[in-house]
């Protein structure tokens, strides 16, 4: 059997081999790791669907696959070589070739007048080395071939690649979401679209050293890109005095340390983000704009920008609101050496309704986050200073934190931003002891 890239995540198309961890020959058991796939952010096990010996390796470390390609042959079952459950499969398909024929025959192309851009909506073909079709049900088969859909192009996400009713309707998906990107930008195809910059010759000037982009920067880079070029950004800034914050931390920290928790800053603001999105639930949703509506999330999970050598990666903190913080610290401390050794899977870096970004490690006062679709809000944080305030008559010596605030104007004015930004400044200056008591 051909053991093949599963559905490591929703929007998740494809991924890079980074390490094989078995060798032909091997013996291998029921779901023993075989190879680790990168995909966007996240480092994901492939684990073998059966135990058997492995007779054939597809693919080399820093291959770009996609999701349903065949990586490794398998020998399992009987001395044949030939599982149980490839017989059934085989018995089940032996009249598929004719199926898919007349599919073929019947409709060619009807998918192509019916949604423009098909051949450019997923760009995957199912390459078959033994003649048959993809594995799918008559009755997938039939469905398909009414609605004109050649099942070469649709990824089975089931064992040994098999089409199911899901895999049609994400694939009809897809040729929708071109379609309508097509239609927007008012182009015609792939070779309307803008040509990269032109570079001059740098080596002309002096030495020169090149480094391809990583997976995980290209990923970055995409995904900054199109919210940039499509969210109306506005940028509201404030500071919040947290000398009073800092005694509480430096009061509790030990207490915290003795129950394997570090209380740090962003405990805090996660704990005052969470009930300013209560207040505030624009702040936690996201713009259908297809469906003219506005999402309100009733749940708050917030994502935290991790720094890693690989570049910035957000896992995600579920239902904050719920958690205490000494539950909120350790889940953080937890989560961010996970994302550090890249062992953060696909699901924890799903599902944000709303990001924090703090620099604060790092150094520097105010910036301006970007928001990360289909979010329309994020807060920057930067370093705490120390300096003089007005309190009244007096001056005063205070630890200021600089606080950035980012929002999709379609969704939100300024003057939401502003309230929103206050109520956090307002619960840190003012945080509520009882919060940390364990």
């Amino acid at each position: 059997m051909d053991i093949r890239i599963p559905r490591l995540g929703e929007g998740v198309s494809f991924g890079t081999v980074v390490n094989i961890l078995v060798a032909e020959g091997d013996e291998v058991k029921k779901d023993q790791t075989i190879m680790e796939i990168e995909t966007e952010k996240a480092v994901a096990p492939i684990p073998s669907p059966e135990s058997g010996r492995v007779t054939k390796i597809y693919v080399k470390q820093g291959d770009t696959v996609p999701i349903g390609q065949p990586v490794i042959a398998l020998a399992v079952g009987s001395d044949t070589g030939q599982a149980p459950q490839a017989k059934v499969a085989a018995a089940r398909n032996e009249d598929a070739p004719k199926s898919a024929a007349a599919v073929r025959k019947n409709i060619p192309e009807k998918i192509n007048t019916l949604v423009p851009g098909a051949e450019s909506g997923t760009g995957y073909r199912y390459q078959s080395k033994s003649g048959f079709p993809p594995p799918a049900s008559p009755a997938i088969r039939k469905l398909a071939g009414d609605l004109g859909i050649d099942l070469n192009r649709v990824k089975g996400s089931e064992r040994g690649g098999r089409i199911v009713l899901a895999d049609l309707k994400n694939y009809i998906q897809q040729l929708q979401r071109a379609a309508l990107e097509e239609k927007g930008s008012g182009t015609a195809g792939p070779a309307s679209a803008k040509p990269p910059l032109e570079l001059p010759d740098f080596s002309k000037w002096g030495p020169v050293l090149k480094k391809p982009l990583s997976n995980l920067r290209k990923t970055i880079g995409q995904k900054m890109v199109e919210s940039w070029t499509t969210v109306p950004h506005v940028t509201q800034f404030d500071e919040a005095n947290i000398a009073a914050l800092m005694e509480l931390r430096k009061k509790y920290s030990a207490a915290y340390e003795k129950k394997g928790a570090r209380l740090t800053l962003t405990g805090f603001i996660l704990r005052a983000a969470a009930a300013a999105l209560k207040k505030y639930p624009l702040f936690n949703s996201s713009l259908d704009e297809a469906a003219g509506e506005i999402i309100l999330k009733e749940y708050y999970h917030l994502g935290v920008a991790v720094d890693t050598e690989a570049g910035l990666i957000v896992p995600v903190i579920r239902d904050v609101d719920k958690k205490s913080l000494l539950e909120i610290s350790v889940e953080l401390a937890q989560l961010a050496e996970k994302t550090r050794r890249r062992k953060i899977s696909v699901e924890e870096l799903q599902g944000g309704t709303f990001n924090i970004s703090n620099l604060g490690s790092i150094g520097g006062t105010h910036f301006t986050p970007i928001v990360t679709r289909p979010q329309v809000a994020v807060l920057g944080v930067g370093r705490g200073i120390l300096r003089p305030v007005l309190e009244g008559e007096k001056v005063k010596a205070a630890n200021m934190l600089p606080l950035g605030l980012s929002y999709d104007h379609r969704v939100i004015d300024g003057a939401d931003g502003a309230r929103f930004i206050r109520e956090i400044v307002a619960a840190l200056e003012n945080f509520d002891e009882r919060q940390l008591k364990i």
